[in-house]
């Protein structure tokens, strides 16, 4: 073989393992290229995957304090969204960019209809602050008119008690003098035939006057009311109850004094009677008096 020939050889072979050291080192760092890429996908895919679980969170968050229906179902809906979303993005590869991409893009949207949502519910919010400040002060202010119109109505009742008590008729200077059958005063039990009541119907100027009844309950001691087979009711209180005696009389505001006679026609019992007062349907005097045997 000539020297120029095996020359030529040995370039070649010299030249072969070069390109062959060249291309070994050039796929060693394509390989490292590569593997700094996927790594810089995948971190970016777990960047966009923490994001949607932060935006899954939020939406968790806001939906616990809406009172809107309307406006809960359409977050309700967005979340759902999120959430399939974030499920596709796990399943996803990092080298598929494409899809990671359009993802992030998917991410925004959501994010700014959220942000649309957020404005509505603090919105919603200031609204449910400002009618419910309203309803507290027309409460309140209905309570002070109710507490107002309470003591209006306790005032009209008092004042109307005040003149009811003002025009009532009193009786007073009261005396019981026991009468033997001459009509003559007698201390002697056995002599009593008739009982005689005075009294005075006292001035009283804000009364009305006209025709009155004055009725008596003459109540033995043993609480029970003396009557006649005449005897009739009143009302009081609501109520009919029996008196003993009654008289009627013409009031003109004026002192006037009367005298009742109740005749004697049973065993008057030993001890302390009283004898109640009424006109016009109130209590307007009531004496004790006695009988001793």
């Amino acid at each position: 073989m000539k020297k120029s020939t095996l020359a030529v050889l040995i370039i070649l072979l010299i030249a072969v393992a070069g390109l062959a050291v060249y291309l070994f080192l050039d796929n060693r760092q394509t390989k490292a290229d590569m593997q700094e890429m996927v790594e810089q996908m995948t971190f970016e895919k777990e960047e966009l995957q923490d994001e949607y679980e932060e935006l899954a969170l939020q939406f968790d968050g806001y939906g616990k304090n809406i009172n809107n229906d309307s406006l809960a179902e359409k977050l309700a809906i967005e979340q759902q969204r999120v959430q399939d979303l974030l499920e596709e993005l796990r399943i996803t590869k990092a080298t598929n960019a494409r899809r990671i991409a359009e993802l992030k893009k998917e991410l925004a949207t959501v994010r700014a209809v959220m942000v649309e949502y957020v404005h509505q519910i603090d919105s919603l919010d200031r609204t449910n602050k400002r009618l419910t400040a309203e309803n507290i002060e027309v409460k309140q202010q209905y309570q002070q008119v109710q507490e107002k119109a309470t003591q209006l109505e306790e005032e009209k009742t008092r004042l109307t008690e005040v003149v009811t008590r003002a025009s009532m008729m009193e009786v007073a200077r009261f005396s019981m003098t026991q009468l033997d059958s001459r009509d003559k005063a007698t201390k002697r039990y056995s002599k009593i035939q008739k009982l005689r009541f005075d009294f005075a119907v006292l001035k009283n100027i804000t009364t009305e006057a006209g025709n009155k009844t004055v009725y008596l309950r003459i109540v033995r001691p043993d609480g029970e009311v003396m009557l006649k087979q005449n005897s009739g009711t009143f009302r009081y209180e609501n109520r009919n109850i029996d008196y003993s005696l009654k008289k009627d009389f013409e009031y003109a505001g004026e002192e006037i004094s009367l005298t009742l006679y109740w005749t004697v026609e049973e065993i008057l019992q030993i001890g302390t009677y009283n004898a109640d007062f009424f006109i016009d349907g109130n209590l307007v005097g009531s004496f004790p008096f006695r009988i001793e045997k």
